[in-house]
């Protein structure tokens, strides 16, 4: 997989540390409030690192990946 750099402006990347989940919602409601609060799911900032998200060739889907990720920010 090809790297690329992060194009946008670190200002213009939401910090993953500022959204904030609601467990007690289902699971496509977390998702919903995920992807409003964090603007691009695929890249975004914690702190002064810029972060984009990519998947390998695998049998796991986005919904898989994503959920895991979810569930690991319930703290």
């Amino acid at each position: 997989m090809k790297r690329t750099p992060i194009s946008k402006d670190l200002s213009e990347l939401v910090d993953i540390r500022d959204v904030n989940i609601d467990t007690s919602l289902p699971v496509e409601e977390r998702i919903r409030s995920y992807i409003e609060q964090v603007k691009d799911p695929y890249c975004f900032r914690v702190g002064d690192v810029k972060v984009r998200v990519s998947f390998s060739d695998t049998d796991r889907t986005l919904t898989d990946n994503f959920c895991d990720m979810l569930a690991r920010m319930q703290g």
